[in-house]
């Protein structure tokens, strides 16, 4: 294993012995002895900036499922090294913020850096695999991990259904995608991210290309929280401050992003991809930024701005696939969008991540979120204040921080449609302008409504003063940076951007410098408009704000999914309730009848049925005999009429079947059903001695019914029993026992190795699944004993 891998599962390591230190360690913060691996990966990561800079890439690889091709893969260039320093540097910040923000006394700190751990293990393994199926494994670890992060508070009912809902929808659309790795492998043969983009040409000329497209989306979408999936993420706000700062602004919502930017070299030169990404993006960007304003919770309004930011994100994705597209127009117009969207993928985890952890500073302080309760608070809070300044107007894309360079990035990304031959290219520019007027409001409700205006003591709960300076590091680096990446962008240029930008896109040349000043052009009026237009609609916000109660509420998203879920509960609840009659002979008929149903029409569907009589042994009288006397034994069960018959003729059908082993030369097989059959039909005695002696009397239907199951599964066992024999595609095992039982085992009983030795892990496994029913059951008999209380 490389030291690439080890740093992948590092998180991983570490949160095995997190509870130890938590355990023993109470004196000090649990999150002082997490901190030093993320910045150690932050450090390691960072060593890889000159290799990919020079368009080099590092890969390591080792096989694990070598038989199916699933080999772990690291691969280091240049968009998974972005990702993999927001992970870990955001990821850092994260953890101290977490230290001061949660006390040591009063939270579970050992499960929450446990599930912060996985995550962060999770995401690494998410944007450095080059495998498809072990890129999936990781990515729903995130979703698992950030369902236990987002529902920390469990005893709170809001964080159980918004760890649920994210949960439900982001796992749909995983199983989605890995449809669409399926179907990825149908056409290349190959699970490598790296020979999938060598072989683009052949997968898009594939019938399967536009399905698997669709489900790779669906996985983008679901994870990135683009509409209509985008419903989960503000639920999941009722997760602590560190959380939402750490997953939903730098990480997990990034992830879908991530995949977006992977397969563009795959999947961007099909204009449906084109499409599908810049529409559903510009929508996502304009109902998320209306949607934040109507917000009264500080982090409800991030929440949406958050999704609103994804959108805008996505839909330049989108946009800069067109570069492939229109032969006759300079891709330049449309590469810009592509190097706007990481540009922004960078500065939108800045001021987001520092906003997040102010709004966790003011409700630390204050003890509420509320925005009616909350004003005043600038002269208090005035570190905070000025955080929270540089964040929400780098947000609203306003100079001098690094928002308003990407924002008209953006513009001009969105601008370019209108070179395209389509009628309705207008509205994407008009649709990102008036999405952009709604942030420019909801970032000036973040700032104004919580730090000026008139200050109400009486309705917080806390007397609100500067939060301790160990809470205020992260959000003032993260606002340092908003600021040295708005004068000084081009020292990300060539280092970050233009890597990342010939890995989505790889054919380009890109040559990247983001400067201030483009002189009076279309950009920059749009900008004038949004303030101008923006800073109206804010003044004038109680006039028009009750245009949000037009919309009527039954046709909310939400609505929709929570009357799908009572769906779902009613109709499978009567659904069970039908089939489930308490009844145990009714559930084996079921079991049974599926089985002759399924096997009998895989057996004649795929034309598997033989019979060839070559190598069978004669058949003896003495079997015969044998065989009819099981079959008496088995048939005069149906007719008994007391229990004790019943159980007799059983142990008479067992004790016959040890016979066949003794002629079959089998005495330990023999030996061992005899002790069987006799336990079973002892202990079979014993329990049927408290029942009625003598047997229902069950209606002739019912025993028709059971007849007809009992030789439907007796002869669909036997037709596989022949066609097994009769389609041998490789020699019998038996002869490798022979040969090695005593060379390989040191054993005489051929058996006995066999269970010991050669399944040796089989028989421990088994063991211990009895290991555990056996102290399941004592478990139940104590807690019947005591009367269901503790034990």
């Amino acid at each position: 294993m490389s030291l690439l891998h080890l740093a992948i599962i590092a998180p991983f390591l570490l949160a095995v012995f997190v509870p130890i230190l938590y355990k023993h360690m109470k004196k000090v913060h649990t999150g002082w002895f997490v901190l030093p691996l993320p910045i150690l990966l932050f450090a390691y990561f960072v060593s890889f900036i000159s290799t990919t800079s020079n368009k080099q890439t590092v890969t390591e690889s080792f096989s694990w499922i070598s038989a199916l091709g699933i080999d772990f893969t690291a691969k280091v260039d240049g968009l998974g090294l972005l990702f993999t320093l927001l992970i870990t540097g955001i990821g850092a910040l994260v953890v101290l913020y977490s230290i001061y923000y949660l006390s040591k006394d009063t939270e579970k700190l050992n499960t929450f850096y446990v599930y912060l751990l996985l995550f962060m293990g999770a995401m690494l393994g998410v944007v450095l695999s080059d495998n498809l199926i072990v890129l999936y494994l990781f990515w729903e670890l995130t979703s698992f991990s950030s369902f236990l992060l987002i529902g920390y508070w469990y005893d709170r009912e809001k964080s159980r259904y918004g760890a649920q809902k994210s949960m439900i929808i982001t796992v749909f659309g995983g199983l989605a995608m890995l449809g669409g790795i399926i179907l990825l492998y149908i056409m290349t043969g190959t699970f490598s991210i790296t020979e999938i983009i060598a072989q683009s040409d052949v997968i898009l000329s594939h019938p399967l290309f536009v399905p698997a497209l669709l489900c790779f989306l669906l996985g983008a979408f679901t994870k990135s929280a683009q509409f209509p999936f985008h419903i989960w993420l503000p639920d999941a706000m009722e997760a602590p401050t560190p959380v939402s700062a750490y997953l939903h602004s730098a990480t997990m919502v990034k992830a879908g992003i991530y995949l977006v930017a992977r397969m563009s070299p795959v999947f961007a030169e099909h204009s449906l991809w084109l499409w599908l990404i810049a529409g559903f993006g510009l929508v996502t960007l304009f109902w998320g930024s209306f949607s934040a304003v109507k917000q009264t919770d500080l982090k409800s309004i991030l929440a949406f701005s958050t999704v609103s930011q994804l959108g805008l994100i996505m839909s330049l994705l989108g946009i800069g696939a067109a570069a492939l597209h229109f032969d006759n127009i300079d891709p330049a117009l449309f590469t810009v969008a592509t190097t706007a969207a990481v540009f922004h993928l960078i500065n939108h985890a800045t001021f987001k991540g520092s906003l997040f952890m102010v709004v966790g500073i003011v409700d630390h302080e204050t003890g509420t979120r509320d925005i009616r309760k909350l004003g005043g608070l600038m002269n208090l809070m005035p570190i905070t204040f000025t955080i929270a300044i540089i964040g929400a107007f780098s947000m609203a894309g306003l100079p001098p921080f690094n928002g308003f360079l990407s924002k008209e990035m953006f513009f001009t990304g969105m601008l370019s449609i209108l070179n395209m031959d389509f009628n309705w290219g207008i509205l994407f520019p008009v649709g990102a302008w008036i999405a952009s007027v709604f942030t420019f409001i909801y970032s000036m409700i973040i700032v104004f409504k919580t730090f000026t205006g008139k200050y109400q003591p009486e309705k917080l709960e806390k007397k609100p003063h500067e939060a301790p300076i160990g809470m205020l590091i992260s959000p003032i680096i993260l606002a340092s940076l908003v600021i040295i990446f708005g004068f000084f962008p081009n020292i990300l240029s060539n280092s970050v951007l233009e890597p990342a930008l010939q890995t989505i896109m790889p054919g380009f040349a890109f040559d990247v410098h983001i400067g201030f000043w483009h002189g009076f052009n279309a950009e920059l009026l749009m900008t004038i408009g949004v303030v101008v237009v923006g800073i109206l609609l804010y003044l004038t916000l109680s006039k028009w704000r009750s245009v949000y109660g037009i919309f009527p509420e039954k046709l909310a998203l939400n609505r929709f999914y929570d009357n799908g879920l009572d769906w779902m509960q009613k109709g499978s609840h009567s659904l069970t309730n039908s089939y489930m009659s308490g009844s145990i002979r009714n559930y084996l008929a079921y079991m049974f009848s599926f089985i002759i149903i399924l096997l009998t029409a895989t057996l004649f569907g795929k034309d598997a049925f033989a019979v060839n009589t070559e190598n069978v042994a004669d058949i003896g009288p003495h079997e015969v005999i044998l065989a009819s006397m099981i079959a008496i034994a088995s048939v005069a069960i149906m007719f008994t009429k007391t229990r004790i018959t019943s159980i007799i003729l059983t142990g008479t059908i067992g004790y016959l079947v040890s016979l066949f082993f003794v002629i079959f030369r089998a005495p330990d097989l023999a030996l061992t059903q005899l002790v069987i059959e006799t336990i079973s039909v002892s202990l079979f005695l014993l329990c049927f001695y408290h029942l009625p002696k003598k047997l229902t009397d069950d209606p002739v239907s019912f025993k028709v019914r059971n007849a007809i199951i009992a030789v439907g599964v007796g002869a669909v066992v036997t037709l596989i029993a022949l066609s097994a024999h009769s389609n041998k595609l490789f020699d019998s095992i038996s002869q490798y026992y022979i040969e090695n039982t005593y060379s390989e085992a040191a054993g005489g009983n051929m058996v006995n190795v066999i269970l010991v030795d050669f399944r040796g892990f089989d028989t421990m496994f088994e063991i211990t699944v009895l290991g555990i029913a056996a102290l399941g059951i004592y478990g139940l008999i104590k807690l019947r004993k005591t009367g269901g209380k503790k034990l």
